[in-house]
């Protein structure tokens, strides 16, 4: 897979650290040319510059991705640039817990909008210049696996989730006549500086899943290059979990 990526311009959201980080530096690496998002400007600048000390092409564009206009900005920078889009990668994504009796329409509508309208977006933009172009390209989306298990205070969330997973399979019928893929990933519990600001997350995770251990990043990092690579060009509408076997038992860490 080390020569895969070679000239494939890749935009890549929510990327300023974790995963999406993870992702990014990987096909970088791989040769690919990066566009890489965040909402954090200094975080999005850190992370591109980290890249680009590894001898790679990764740009940084901090900005909101529930608005629509700014992600037709980088879709329009990444051909301005490199004169296309082969792959885009709707990882940014919020996570706001709370009751649902008590849940505010104000969290509602943000968790609505990053999540879905960000992803949903990103495809049609991503997906409208692909169409232009003559060669294919791929478009991923970054699920959970609260869109297949019940998870407490996570209601608004988990709905979010299981719709990118329907967006993936239906945009199959839209996107296949042009010979772009659509797939999505769903982690498990995974090991991130976000997930390890709590003391008793690693703890709590290895014990209830049946490989014995969260994921790490690699372990979701893989999957994605696996799906944004020519290995998987005959595989679209599909979501691919990744979580030790969790969803099979689905044991809650409350």
């Amino acid at each position: 897979m080390q020569d895969a990526f070679n000239d494939q311009v890749v935009i890549i959201t929510g990327a300023g650290q974790g995963i999406g980080f993870g992702i990014a530096k990987q096909l970088a690496i791989r040769r690919a040319k990066i566009i890489l998002n965040d909402e954090d400007e200094q975080l999005a600048v850190k992370s591109a510059t980290e890249i680009q000390n590894t001898g790679s092409i990764c740009y940084a564009y901090a900005g909101d991705v529930a608005d629509p206009a700014f992600i037709k900005f980088m879709v329009d920078e990444a051909v301005k640039r490199f004169g296309k889009i082969t792959i885009a990668i709707a990882n940014a994504g919020i996570t706001l817990f709370g009751d649902f009796f008590t849940y505010s329409p104000e969290d509602l509508v943000r968790v609505m909008n990053v999540n879905i309208a960000g992803t949903f977006f990103l495809a049609q933009h991503a997906a409208n210049q692909m169409k232009l172009q003559n060669e294919k390209g791929t478009i991923l989306f970054m699920s959970s696996v609260t869109a297949h298990q019940a998870h407490k205070n996570l209601a608004a969330y988990s709905m979010t989730k299981a719709a990118i997973e329907m967006l993936a399979k239906n945009l199959v019928i839209e996107l296949s006549p042009f010979g772009i893929t659509v797939n999505s990933v769903a982690p498990g519990a995974t090991l991130t500086e976000r997930t390890l600001n709590d003391a008793e997350y690693k703890k709590t995770w290895s014990s209830i899943t049946p490989m014995g251990r969260a994921a790490e990043t690699e372990d979701i990092v893989n999957a994605a290059l696996f799906l944004v690579s020519p290995a998987s060009r005959h595989i679209t509408g599909q979501n691919l979990i990744v979580d030790g076997g969790w969803t099979s038992v689905s044991p809650s860490p409350f």
